[in-house]
Order: structure tokens, then sequence, then C-alpha cells
């Protein structure tokens, strides 16, 4: 089968809502719903396919998970909590760890292994790659700079290291003790100028600061950090993203409503109040003359996602941020931050960035 190449979010959404009817229709007959999983362990699911390599086979043996069996019925439950958390992520395009998963009802599912577990078993279940579930293995997050804190369990965290960023933790909610005297917090979409910055012990050279990167993807321990500094420090939020839609697209995660049900976090968790778009600027582009080489022209799918994105209930509220994607429709381009190398090779960290942010050249 090749169903595991591309398959849509929506057609994910459809393939959980037909097993949770499935259950339904059961539970309205009186019967006992049953959920059938392919057992992963048995060589006699797995075929070879020249063109997708080892795969799981379609004439499948399974094992059914009842609801009304004592053995079976814990895991019942579990499979379908993860469906649920599963279903809100990629409604709201969101992305959490298997760990964030465990950590969002430790009571239910007992031990981080039954998690990933039942992960690869829904992956196979709806025959749909981990990844397009909008499940991460490990926190992609990485953060440097001014702060210290602790992690829950006592370990005493310092970011402050030029040479290696951290690992963003699993456990936000955890963290106490938090010490920083930072003057502002920047978002970084892409792990490339995450580590550029990191090189060039950028927060130390400007003024003290923290960068927070989600490796572009804006995962959820990277949006609860940055709402966790916000509360505790009330610094300015930056963001540094891609002069293209889904630099936007990555600014908005941070703030919008639809991450609201990112997992079963309450509603205000994830969201910061205002994130400051920084760079890389559509207008930037013209004030800079950045070389003609450097710039990608906007595809068809570009400029639809432009189109909706103007719509969001968010950008009818900043006028300063339409006009920049106004821009970007008209001169149809889009650039990568590494663009700005085409002026020169230390043009970001040494004269786009402290220009940026001492004369105040945000939106």
């Amino acid at each position: 089968s090749s169903t595991h190449i591309s398959i849509s979010s929506q057609e994910i959404l459809n393939r959980i809502e037909s097993i949770i009817l499935e259950i339904v229709t059961s539970l309205s007959k009186a019967e006992a719903p049953v959920l059938a999983l392919p057992n992963r362990s048995s060589w006699a699911n797995i075929s070879f396919d020249s063109a997708i390599g080892l795969q799981m086979s379609s004439r499948q043996s399974v094992t059914t998970i009842r609801a009304d069996c004592p053995s079976s019925v814990t895991k019942f439950a579990q499979i379908l909590k993860i469906l649920s958390v599963i279903y809100r992520l990629v409604q709201s395009n969101s992305y959490a760890t298997k760990r964030d998963i465990y950590y969002n009802n430790t009571k239910l599912f007992g031990s981080q292994k039954a998690v990933d577990s039942i992960v690869d078993d829904i992956s196979c279940m709806l025959k749909v790659p981990r990844r397009s579930l909008h499940v991460l293995a490990t926190s992609k997050g990485l953060i440097s700079g001014d702060l210290c804190y602790m992690e829950e369990d006592g370990t005493r965290i310092d970011c402050h290291s030029s040479s290696t960023a951290v690992s963003v933790s699993s456990n936000i909610s955890g963290i106490k003790n938090i010490v920083s005297s930072a003057k502002f917090v920047m978002i970084i979409e892409k792990d490339a100028t995450f580590q550029r910055l990191l090189d060039d012990d950028f927060c130390t050279k400007i003024s003290p600061c923290i960068i927070i990167t989600g490796k572009g993807v804006p995962d959820v321990n990277s949006r609860l950090m940055v709402k966790r500094l916000w509360d505790e420090l009330h610094i300015p939020i930056f963001a540094l993203v891609d002069a293209d839609p889904h630099g936007i697209i990555h600014l908005l995660e941070y703030l919008s409503c639809q991450t609201y049900f990112a997992m079963s976090f309450e509603a205000h968790s994830l969201t910061v109040p205002s994130v400051m778009w920084l760079g890389l600027l559509p207008s930037d582009l013209q004030r800079l003359r950045v070389p003609k080489d450097a710039l990608i022209p906007l595809t068809k799918r570009d400029e639809s996602k432009l189109c909706s994105l103007l719509e969001r209930p968010y950008l009818t509220s900043q006028p300063e941020w339409q006009k920049e994607m106004k821009l970007m429709q008209q001169s149809k381009v889009k650039a990568e931050i590494q663009s700005l190398t085409a002026i020169a090779p230390d043009f970001l960290t040494q004269i786009y960035l402290p220009n940026k942010l001492r004369y105040g050249g945000w939106i």
C-alpha cells in the first residue's frame, strides 16, 4: 500500500473519527466496543515493496483490545486518550513529543514506555507515519542565553554556555527558581540561524538575552517555555523568521487561539499576549536591497496560504503585519534569513540585528 507516502491532515482526522464512530455505534447497540490493532511484532505483517522498502502488509494479523475485558480495559482507555491528543494536535497544526503526552496524564499511562508503544500502535492502526500524527520523538527545542532554572527533580540548568545550547525541558510546569537578567527573548524559526547566533556569542554581545528555537516546528514545549519566560520576566518577545508564509505561520503559532487545545493544556497556557515581528520583514528585502538571486518566487500554494492568513482574526487587528504580507503578495517573492549573507557573511549578527534592536525595527 502506498498510503504511507502523503496523507492530508483532513484524512488523518477522518480516520480517527471513523474509529470513534465505530465505538459509538457499538455502545448504541449495547455491545462492548473493540479496537483492532495490527500486530507490529509479527513478521507475517511485514512485506517488502521495492519502491518503499519493508512495510506492514495489508493482510494483517490483529490483536483486539476490548473495553469490557479487565486485562485490556486500561489499554483501551490509553489508546482513546492518545487518539484524542493526536486529533487536537493535527487539527491545530501543533506538535508534541511522546514525553509531553506522558506528562499529560501520568496516572493513566503509568510509564513512558506505554505511551511510546501506543503511539506506534496508532500509527499502524491509522496507516500513518508517526511524524504525520504530529508526535515528535524528543523535544526539538533548544534554548540559550542569560537564564538559569531548576528542573522539577532538582537538576540545576544553566543556559549561559555559548558553545552548546540546552534542550528545552519536557516538563515546563515543573520548572522553578528562574533567574535571568535578560532584556528580551528572541524566538528563532530555523536551527541554522540559531546556531549562527550561538557561534557569534550573540546573547552577550548586544545585551543579555535569551534565544530559543523549535527548529522549524513550534513544538508545545518551546511555546510553553516562551510563555513561562513571559509570565516570569515580563520582557519583550521578538521573533526572527523567514520572510515567507511559513515564517508568518510560525509567528502566529505563538499567539493564536488555534493552539489552545494543543493538548489538554488549559486555554491560556500556550499563548503570549504579544510577539514582535523583528524580521525578516518583506520590506527589509527592498530596504536592504537583498540581491535578486537570493530571493525565491512565491508558489501558487504560498499565495493561497497568504490569502487565508490575511483572513485570520488576529491579523485583522494588526495593520502593520497586514502591510508586510500585502507587500509579499505584490512583490511575489519570499526569502530565508540566510539570504542576508548575500549582502555580507556576518550581516545578520553584526549589522542587521544590532540595528533592528537599537532603532526599534520591529512591528
